[in-house]
């Protein structure tokens, strides 16, 4: 070190590592709530949708008009029946979306695939499932219907099978991968 420039430091800079661990997060939120908080989010709208406001009574009042304007052919009970087959494929659409959301918290900043995870997913959607018509027997408006927790499973079922199939042919050659268990 020369006298003229006391202002530089003789040490060399500290490499990344040495630095990483006093470095702040990107996120404020811990990891396991970055990987959860979707699925709890749509927990939540699940649970919304259970609520009065959703019931068969309420949306019909706006499912019906929007029916009779596109098929004005179609007679009332054409339109009931188009109504229920859209609130059963919305049971089977709320619990396939989260499947998905609930096998991303488990799996969280792991790669690939395995069994157990994908299991562990549906497993807790089939039981919320359960506690969500349990809740619906509760709202007056609303019944419980273990048909409409088996369909909410089998969305979730079906979403396992997806995102298996995902992972067993569509993964990209050479990505690093969890086995198959």
């Amino acid at each position: 070190m020369t006298t003229s420039e006391p202002w530089r430091n003789p040490r060399p800079a500290p490499d990344l590592d040495e630095v990483r661990y006093r470095m702040p997060p990107n996120s404020l939120l811990p990891p396991w709530l970055r990987a959860w908080w979707p699925a709890l989010l749509w927990a939540a709208v699940i649970f919304t949708l259970s609520t009065d406001t959703f019931s068969s009574y309420h949306t019909s009042k706006v499912i019906d008009p929007i029916l009779h304007w596109l098929f004005p052919f179609l007679s009332s009970n054409q339109i009931d029946t188009i109504q229920h087959l859209i609130r059963k494929s919305a049971h089977f659409t709320e619990y396939f979306i989260f499947f998905l959301l609930l096998y991303r918290g488990i799996r969280a900043s792991r790669a690939g695939w395995r069994w157990s995870w994908g299991l562990g997913a549906w497993f807790l959607a089939a039981v919320y499932s359960c506690l969500d018509e349990i809740h619906q027997s509760f709202v007056a408006s609303r019944g419980a219907s273990a048909w409409d927790s088996l369909l909410d499973s089998t969305g979730a079922l079906v979403a396992l099978f997806v995102v298996f199939l995902f992972f067993r042919f569509f993964r990209r050659p050479g990505a690093e991968s969890a086995p198959h268990r």
